[in-house]
């Protein structure tokens, strides 16, 4: 089963303690060049040396799992700088980055237990927690305002906060077999899926392509995906496609998806069906010159894709190259 990958890490850590193994919880807290994770990026280690998540393309892992049996290992938190000017000089990453590694011993209580569990409500959209902590001590949970930024920040007095957020979403307005590999590509790098289909017919395909889709973190919402978005207006943590090729479709649901916050609205067609579009929905639709420059279309990126599976990797691609600000567009 595919999940976001720091929801399988908190589950992991999760059934490792209710097992009544210790667990060694890290998160990159700072990078500096070359590093080849970014803040936030998690690893969940046992005593048995099993581990969830990656800090680094391997050579940082195994460095931490050589290190387990020294007793320092076991204080309640603490920073460890791996790379260049490090305290790991055995370990080099590519370019000469170097990283900072929060690592938090966790031992089998009920405390550790019942962090994991809340961390994994808030990354589920459910509850709403921030880890705080100063190094060498041991971590603590408070609730979230909401205005707190995510990621990681590093206070003055050398505290430390780590605001959590839900996975990335990704909102398929109506089915296609582009539509399809779209979902399968975005679910293998993390993404929680919402699919808004109201045609038995597809309803049907998808049931048999996706038969465990809420174990594997994809809602059905049977619903017209246009007046689903009215009623559910996107957030700024989501990215929107419409692929089905039918305007009656994709046109509404373009409609509705500028009227929310998504970073991403892409819809499918060639270039020229593309354009006439824009006219439609500038002419009858009555959008501004704005909302149409937030729509992607033809929406991916130009790789001369053919296939269905071709333009669901540009697509996909395009969505995580938008995400991290490096559109080459």
């Amino acid at each position: 089963m595919t999940q976001p990958i720091d929801i399988d890490i908190l589950n992991s850590a999760i059934r490792w303690l209710k097992q009544g193994q210790p667990v060694w919880l890290c998160t990159v807290i700072a990078t500096w060049g070359s590093a080849p994770r970014s803040p936030g990026a998690m690893m969940a280690v046992n005593e048995n040396g099993e581990y969830t998540g990656s800090l680094s393309g391997g050579c940082i892992e195994q460095s931490f799992l050589a290190g387990l049996n020294d007793p320092r290992m076991k204080r309640p938190s603490q920073l460890i700088r791996y790379g260049q000017g490090g305290q790991e000089p055995d370990v080099a990453l590519p370019c000469n980055g170097s990283l900072s590694v929060l690592v938090e011993y966790l031992p089998p209580d009920n405390q550790s237990l019942q962090d994991c569990q809340r961390l994994l409500l808030t990354l589920s959209g459910q509850e709403n927690y921030i880890k705080r902590l100063i190094p060498g001590e041991r971590a603590w949970l408070v609730p979230a305002s909401g205005d707190e930024a995510a990621g990681v920040t590093q206070h003055e007095n050398g505290a430390l906060s780590l605001n959590l957020r839900p996975p990335l979403q990704l909102i398929v307005c109506g089915l296609s077999p582009v539509a399809c590999y779209c979902i399968d590509f975005a679910r293998a790098v993390g993404m929680a899926i919402t699919v808004c289909e109201h045609r038995e017919d597809m309803r049907q395909s998808f049931a048999s392509r996706y038969p465990d889709a809420k174990q594997q973190n994809i809602e059905l919402c049977q619903e017209f995906p246009a007046a689903w978005l009215e009623r559910h207006p996107p957030g700024p943590n989501s990215a929107l496609l419409s692929l089905t090729h039918d305007p009656r479709i994709d046109d509404l649901a373009m409609m509705e998806a500028v009227q929310g916050e998504s970073f991403y609205i892409g819809v499918m067609g060639s270039a020229r069906n593309s354009q006439h579009r824009m006219a439609r929905l500038r002419d009858t639709g009555g959008l501004s010159d704005a909302q149409i420059a937030r729509i992607r279309a033809p929406v991916g990126l130009d790789i001369g894709s053919k296939t269905p599976a071709e333009i669901a990797i540009a697509i996909v691609a395009d969505i995580i190259a938008s995400r991290n600000s490096k559109t080459p567009r």
